[in-house]
């Protein structure tokens, strides 16, 4: 950006240095109604803080964040619709101005049917395991049957034990 400054007799030309826009926007943690959006800067910009944008595919409204005197790099989306495809820029914010807009971002949240049903499948997968370790620990299994006497002992202690040095 170029500002002249006059003082009468002479003229200043100050150039700022530009922005670059925020690098590796992503979407984590994406839910039915909340998500998160995180980014990088490059080392050495004066940001202080960032503006996101969030809009629905093929709408024209949009919501517009904005978070000054922040070194946060990630912001929380919140009351979005289930099964909604959204666009996300974000830009950085300096003394001077704003960046441009990183690339866009889209992403499309989930059913709260799909929600569910990984869920469902989690608590079914982690039954399972728990089962299969219930089971492997039951007294009449015979998976430790084989085993023979001697991996439990040691010559000091034949019937099984620890090894102790006596001092």
């Amino acid at each position: 950006m170029l500002s002249h400054l006059s003082c009468g007799v002479c003229v200043c030309v100050c150039l700022d240095s530009a922005l670059t826009a925020p690098l590796n926007v992503t979407i984590r943690e994406l839910e039915v109604n909340t998500a998160i959006v995180t980014w990088e800067i490059l080392e050495g910009d004066p940001v202080i803080g960032f503006a996101i944008t969030q809009q629905k595919k093929d709408v024209r409204m949009l919501r517009y964040i904005q978070e000054v005197n922040t070194t946060t790099r990630s912001c929380a989306l919140w009351d979005l619709e289930e099964d909604t495809e959204y666009i996300v820029h974000v830009q950085s914010i300096s003394m001077g101005g704003s960046s441009p807009p990183s690339d866009p971002v889209s992403f499309r949240t989930p059913r709260e049917s799909e929600k569910l049903a990984s869920t469902v499948s989690g608590v079914i997968l982690l039954f399972c395991r728990q089962y299969d370790i219930i089971k492997d620990n039951e007294p009449n299994n015979n998976k430790d049957k084989a085993k023979t006497s001697s991996e439990c002992s040691t010559p000091e202690h034949p019937q099984g034990g620890l090894l102790r040095s006596n001092l």
